[in-house]
């Protein structure tokens, strides 16, 4: 099975061949970086972490 070739949809230029598996994910994500990055932190375990704004309080991240 040949590689997929990776595109922006919105121009059709080439950006690389990717495994079956990363194409796939970046086509779920729309090619949208915002969107990614959200995804990003989450993995990373940004998206939870509270800030401490004074003695006992904490915000969590909108």
């Amino acid at each position: 099975m040949p590689a997929p070739v990776d595109h922006d949809h919105g121009t059709g230029k080439v950006r690389d061949v990717l495994c079956p598996s990363s194409d796939a994910a970046l086509g779920r994500f729309k090619d949208r970086a915002d969107v990614m990055g959200r995804a990003a932190a989450y993995v990373e375990g940004n998206v939870w972490k509270p800030t401490l704004v004074a003695p006992g309080i904490c915000r969590l991240p909108s």
